[in-house]
């Protein structure tokens, strides 16, 4: 299993905004302590706003910053939001053509095997994980 970089950049952007404690994050910003490309942000920032992790503040001295407390940000609801499916063999799609989908065993092992990762990342949050802004390189204000 495999997650997208979506939602690697995604956890990783979030993480960044906990760090500031409140204070407005740039994309610009997060994208060189990172070294990500701003456009590719710009997409995880917008879907991160649209589902509630994140809010915008728009204007000149505009950012983000977190919609919610880390302690309310579970990491499996976040991959839940930015992963684009959990489609891990044929047979858990809709298009499933495998012969032996009726009589396989294989399907329920998996559907339990991903039940317990979502299942483990649902008891950690983004509060679980805080750094603070030295540890991505960045002097906190004064």
């Amino acid at each position: 299993m495999r997650l997208t970089d979506f939602s690697d950049y995604s956890l990783r952007v979030l993480l960044y905004a906990a760090a500031r404690d409140g204070q407005l994050i740039t994309i610009e910003e997060t994208s060189k302590v990172y070294g990500i490309s701003r456009a590719h942000l710009m997409k995880v920032a917008n879907h991160l706003t649209r589902a509630g992790f994140l809010k915008a503040v728009r204007g000149r001295s505009g950012g983000l910053t977190l919609a919610k407390a880390p302690a309310q940000i579970r990491l499996g609801d976040v991959l839940r939001t930015t992963e684009p499916d959990f489609a891990l063999v044929e047979c858990f799609r809709s298009d499933n053509h495998c012969l032996i989908t009726p009589r396989c065993r294989l399907r329920g092992a998996l559907k339990e095997a991903l039940a317990a990762f979502a299942g483990t990342l649902d008891r950690y949050t983004l509060a679980d994980l805080l750094l603070r802004p030295e540890d991505f390189g960045v002097q906190p204000s004064a």
